[in-house]
């Protein structure tokens, strides 16, 4: 499938998607945000094929979510670390997580939990309304015009589960 542009759109999930959507972009991230650094290491956990690797570690690189360090000169290599920017993808990726734990996962269940360093217990990471602290759930949320927004004001309730 060609690759369409977001441009025209005026919505942060396409933007987003314009800078983390391609293929494997997003393993790479995992990868790099559990530790692997070096482009082997990266390869060897994801599958990728070398070239692409090569491709999306530039273009993560570029877009500020990735640092390049050198750290051999004969033969010149490199690891790749997370910039601030780069880190705040984890809570995406572990909503992504929880979401194909519950709806794609194998029939043995979770292949990783989410543990809280801080305690050492499981964790089920949840969104939480920063004004009054309760969990954000479907159906209770709406999205409404922000500064950026273009056109009519419209509130837009999310389905709720069912």
């Amino acid at each position: 499938m060609p690759y369409r542009p977001f441009e025209t759109q005026n919505c942060s999930i396409a933007a987003a998607l314009a800078v983390v959507g391609e293929r494997w972009t997003l393993l790479v991230m995992r990868e790099v945000l559990l530790g692997s650094r070096r482009f082997g290491e990266i390869r060897r956990n994801t599958g990728v094929a070398p070239n692409i690797l090569s491709d999306r570690l530039n273009t993560l690189v570029e877009q500020g979510l990735l640092r390049r360090r050198l750290y051999s000169e004969h033969p010149e290599s490199h690891d790749y670390h997370p910039t601030a920017r780069g880190a705040d993808l984890a809570p995406v990726l572990i909503a992504l997580m929880q979401w194909g734990d519950k709806h794609a996962a194998g029939p043995h269940g979770a292949p990783r939990v989410v543990v809280h360093a801080a305690c050492h217990h499981d964790a089920e990471p949840r969104l939480h309304c920063s004004h009054c602290g309760e969990p954000l759930r479907t159906g209770e949320i709406q999205v409404r015009p922000g500064p950026g927004a273009d056109g009519a004001p419209v509130q837009v309730p999310l389905p709720a589960t069912g």
